[in-house]
């Protein structure tokens, strides 16, 4: 049995195969590094996945084969069935659960265990790297109380503007973390940006940040994140007659004043598609002379 077991496994390996695909090859530390594991099946049956904890497992290792531990195991069960002639994929974020602090150049592997089968199948291992960002601005706030909370010394946390390149392209990055940046709340790539732009921050009562920096000759976008990380708002902009800016209202709220507002798909909240349409340039927009409503 032994023996028919060794000589089967090569023929369902060559039916059964495990890849791992990534978005992107760069990763700033504490960024959410999401792979995404796609399992094909070609063996004429269908495969059980998710109903153990270890049915899928990585491996990841930095250079000169350092072993990079889990620091505890990676969530990922969740009974699926694949039936054969399907392709399955099932993102993971790695950064909360492996070590990925220190810049270096990575290599991940997924193992697939199949139990019905006993065998393990092995994806090629999928490289990365963990660069250094530059410091181009931070600062320290506090965090507002939720509603009908009491009163209490306010959560220290501090937002911080990072750059760094990425295959040639300048990118603004975004981190929360607490002032010591011993526990990162989010870092997350805001967006590219042109070398000469130097962002504009500001901090409403709220405790938001407001962002608008360059991405072009005369492209402007500006970007509103919450003290969670989360972002809000993202809107771009055009110089015109006037260059955008950040404008304070007396009640606190932040806006963009001057320039022209440009409808995208990559607004948030999303456009509607007849405000889609006016992406194109050779459609009017107004001018921002004013707060939207």
């Amino acid at each position: 049995m032994l023996a028919f077991m060794v000589a089967w496994a090569p023929l369902v390996r060559s039916q059964v195969s495990v890849e791992i695909e990534m978005d992107q090859k760069f990763f700033l530390p504490h960024e959410s590094l999401v792979v995404n594991v796609r399992v094909t099946n070609l063996s004429g049956q269908a495969l059980v996945l998710g109903d153990r904890a270890n049915w899928l497992t990585f491996h990841v290792e930095g250079q000169n084969n350092r072993i990079v531990a889990s620091m505890e195991p990676v969530p990922v069960t969740g009974n699926y069935t694949l039936d054969s002639s399907k392709v399955g994929v099932k993102p993971v974020d790695l950064a909360p659960y492996f070590d990925l602090s220190m810049p270096d150049h990575y290599s991940v592997t997924a193992i697939v265990n199949i139990p019905q089968w006993n065998l393990e199948m092995k994806s090629k291992p999928a490289e990365f790297d963990i660069v250094s960002g530059t410091k181009l601005w931070s600062q320290d706030f506090g965090v507002p109380l939720l509603p009908d909370a009491a009163a209490s010394v306010p959560e220290v946390r501090q937002y911080m503007l990072l750059q760094t390149i990425h295959q040639r392209q300048l990118m603004l990055y975004f981190q929360v973390s607490n002032p010591s940046e011993s526990k990162v709340i989010r870092v997350f790539p805001v967006g590219p940006m042109v070398s000469f732009s130097k962002p504009e921050p500001q901090i409403d009562q709220y405790s938001n940040i407001h962002l608008l920096y360059q991405t072009g000759a005369r492209r402007f976008t500006y970007s509103m994140i919450n003290p969670d990380g989360l972002l809000i708002s993202r809107e771009t902009y055009d110089y015109s007659n006037t260059r955008p800016r950040l404008q304070a209202a007396e009640n606190g709220r932040i806006s963009v004043s001057g320039g022209q507002r440009r409808i995208t798909s990559d607004d948030l909240p999303p456009p509607t598609k007849l405000e889609i349409f006016n992406e194109d340039p050779r459609v009017p927009i107004a001018d921002n002379t004013a707060p939207p409503k």
